[in-house]
């Protein structure tokens, strides 16, 4: 049985489109075979040997592990959705926003679809701890 661990979330490169949309397969449904994310993907369009070749190419990054003591090899994120997130919102924090949280933010909310009461909500708790801990 070969399990590859996950390396720092630094030293990991940046997912592409395409490897999100497999990772966000194994957030969702915790670990799969190449054939259950194929499934799932198939609506995009997605060939199984793509997929195949994908995940085999993610696990050679170390984006995913593999379990293949079965004959069907059965692949997990290596990060969580949330190490992810911040992984790549910090290097475009910093390649984009010259490190300014701040300039983030506004262009976020500035710039997407309104915020709904409750994301406006949801920020404004956020906020306040924030404003909690600094006191």
């Amino acid at each position: 049985m070969t399990i590859r661990k996950a390396s720092p979330a630094s030293s990991l490169p940046e997912p592409t489109e395409t490897e999100l949309e497999i990772l966000s397969v194994l957030w969702q449904l915790g670990p799969c075979t190449v054939r259950h994310v194929h499934e799932t993907l198939e609506r995009h369009g997605l060939a199984y040997t793509t997929v195949l070749s994908m995940l085999q190419i993610m696990y050679q990054k170390g984006l995913v592990s593999r379990d293949d003591s079965e004959r069907a090899h059965v692949y997990k994120p290596a990060l969580s959705k949330h190490q992810t997130q911040r992984q790549i919102l910090g290097k475009l924090l910093h390649r984009v926003f010259e490190g300014s949280a701040t300039e983030l933010v506004m262009q976020a909310l500035g710039s997407a679809k309104p915020a709904s009461a409750e994301e406006i909500s949801k920020i404004r708790a956020r906020l306040d701890e924030l404003e909690a801990h600094d006191q």
